[in-house]
Parts: structure tokens; sequence; C-alpha cells
């Protein structure tokens, strides 16, 4: 079994247990080794709800700590070997600098990346990236 990395929206829906992650997508979680969530997740998290994107069940802070306390997730931190790997990934990625952490850390980690984004998804079957659709 290996890890996964689950991009942001692919947390908020497994965490509240949304309809549109896949059977597919949850049996790799489930049988992952490991679920990393990228340091830039929590972020966008706070992003999206500030900006109105989206809702949560309480304050975003708690509700990102409470996700990370659990014992399935793993924080992967921005590592400076990351930062840099963002700026320098092959192929083409547009420049949503927290996509391209997100998927530099994938990367780094060595784990397929849990997904719905269609630019993602187009830059693993490019062969960059190991990707597994969320939908």
């Amino acid at each position: 079994m290996t890890g996964v990395l689950l991009d942001t929206h692919a947390l908020v829906w497994l965490v509240n247990g949304d309809a549109h992650l896949s059977q597919r997508a949850q049996g790799r979680i489930v049988s992952a080794s490991q679920v990393w969530v990228s340091a830039i997740t929590p972020w966008e998290i706070g992003m999206l709800v500030a900006t109105g994107r989206l809702a949560l069940a309480k304050d975003v802070l708690e509700w990102v700590e409470d996700v990370l306390a659990l014992p399935a997730i793993k924080l992967a931190a921005l590592e400076p070997a990351i930062a840099v790997a963002s700026t320098r990934l092959p192929g083409e990625l547009h420049g949503d600098p927290a996509d391209r952490i997100i998927a530099a850390t994938a990367r780094h980690l060595g784990v397929a990346l849990v997904t719905e984004d269609e630019k993602l998804l187009a830059y693993g079957a490019a062969g960059h990236l190991d990707v597994v659709s969320a939908l």
C-alpha cells in the first residue's frame, strides 16, 4: 500500500462525508498506508471560508485543528525542497501557487494526489504526477 495526498476539496469531501468523493477514491484513501494533507491546505480552506465559497459547521481554525488531530491524517510540512520544487515542476502546470505546492508535495512524498482539479488531472495524465480522480 502506498500513501495519498488529499487535494483541499478531497479533504473537505472526505471529512464531511460528501457524496462527490467516488467509491474508487474512497477505497484508495482507506487502503493508503498514510493519508497526507499539504501545509497549504489549511490556508486554502481559510480562504474558501473567508470568500464565502465554503461554509463549515464550526470556526475554520477549529475545523482544521480537529481534522489534523485525526489519527489517519498527517500534515506534510512545507519544506524548502517542496517550496523550490513547486517553481521547477516539469511540463506545463498553471501558475496557481497552492496547486503547484500541492503537486510538488505529492511528488516529494512519492504519493498519489486525490483531486478533481482538471488541470492537476491533466498534469497527471501527462506523466508528471500520480493522480487519482476524486469523482
